[in-house]
This record gives C-alpha cells, structure tokens and sequence, in this order.
C-alpha cells in the first residue's frame, strides 16, 4: 500500500512520516508538495508535522488553502483514511475536517517530551490494531496543543466516541497532572463523524522504533497498514 506525506512549506517532521512508512513498515511512500493537486494513487495520506507556513496568522491557518487540500478533502469525503499528526491535526482543524481548536499551551510554554496516552476507540483506520485502553508512550513537541472546543461540540464527540486519543500517567489514569497541555477532557485525538479521518497532538512516526525512546507510535501507523489489507 501506498503513503501520501504532504509537504508544506514549514514542515519538519515530513521525513519522519516517510522513514516510518517506508523504512520501518515497509510499505510505499511519496512526497506530495503542497502545490499538487494530485495524490498519485495514495491509499493513506498523512499531513506531518512542523510549521506549516510559519505558523503565521494561526497554526495550520495557511496551509488550508494549499491547492492539495482540495483533493485531500475529496480523498477523505470519500472514505479514504487521512491522519494529521502534530501540525497535520491543526491543518485538518483549520480546514473543517475535523471539529475543534488548539490553543496555546497553558502554561505559555513549548513542549518537547514523551507522554502518555490512553487509546480510548478502536474502530477507525489508525487504532484498529490497538486494544481499548491500551496505554503508549508517544513524545510530543508543540506550543499549540491544548485542546479546545464549544461544550455542545465536546458533549457530541464524546457521545459520538470521537474522542480516540486521551492523555494519562503510565498507568492509564486520567488526571490534571498527566495532561501536559491543558487540553479538554485530556483529549490529545480525535476523528471525525465517519471514523476515517484522525488528528492527534503526539507523534506515533517519531516512536516507531525502541531506539528512539518507545516503537509504541508503530500501532498507529500498522494499524492503516491492517485496515486495508484485510
């Protein structure tokens, strides 16, 4: 199968994405520069992340308008499975394909470190290969995280169960002092209405192998793998 990475102009964690589709898990993978208009026959895309047109105006605020934005949005309208991950989860908000804000981090600071998070669903593209609960250690670098939404929108993704990523000690318990960034709900992820489209803060790409600290980030990115290969 076959990896779409979207580059923006900003984007820093593009290769990591392609290492660990193409490298670790063996499968296909492409570039695909913002300005294209076509994903040359990719079964997944992935929206990196990094800092997208520099962050300017908003996180991710730019990059919507990107000419490839069209056709990811076509791709994902008709079921094609999409994940956003740190930046690529901003990009995805800002272009209303998944609901929600990320704020800047509560305490004003980046944030560069492993955390914790609980799987809290197991029936989409990206989290079929994990176990309900299951908790991984996934680190995280950004300013911007802290998830955000309107309390009627947060009630609906939770009754939905949306919400497939949250944030936890090692043990699996929710609490204040394991959300690193002050996130609603401690949610570090979520998907949309049709399950096919997923956005999380952490980045499974740069945890795919033990030597860099945890290979927990591999779940994620086999579990498309497994999706469409069944």
């Amino acid at each position: 199968m076959k990896f779409a990475i979207v580059e923006f102009p900003g984007s820093n964690c593009d290769h990591d994405a392609y290492y660990a589709a193409k490298h670790v898990l063996g499968q296909q993978a492409e570039f695909i520069w913002h300005k294209d208009t076509d994903l040359h026959g990719a079964d997944v895309v992935v929206l990196p992340g990094g800092f997208s047109y520099g962050d300017y105006l908003r996180t991710g605020a730019i990059a919507r308008f990107s000419p490839i934005m069209t056709r990811v949005r076509e791709f994902a309208d008709a079921g094609g499975p999409v994940i956003g991950i740190c930046n690529g989860f901003q990009v995805l908000l800002e272009a209303g394909l998944l609901e929600g804000a990320l704020l800047s981090n509560r305490r004003l600071k980046f944030l560069c470190q492993h955390v914790h998070v609980r799987v809290e669903q197991t029936d989409t593209p990206f989290t079929c290969g994990a176990a309900v609960g299951q908790v991984l250690k996934l680190p995280i670098a950004h300013g911007e995280g802290n998830y955000y939404a309107a309390p009627e929108t947060v009630a609906a993704i939770e009754a939905n169960r949306q919400v497939l990523f949250r944030y936890c000690a090692a043990d699996g318990a929710v609490s204040d002092a394991a959300n690193p960034n002050g996130s609603l709900a401690a949610i570090a992820g979520v998907c949309n209405a049709a399950r096919n489209v997923v956005g999380l803060m952490p980045h499974p790409e740069r945890a795919c192998e033990s030597v860099l600290g945890s290979a927990d980030g591999r779940v994620v990115l086999e579990s498309a793998v497994a999706a469409l290969t069944v």
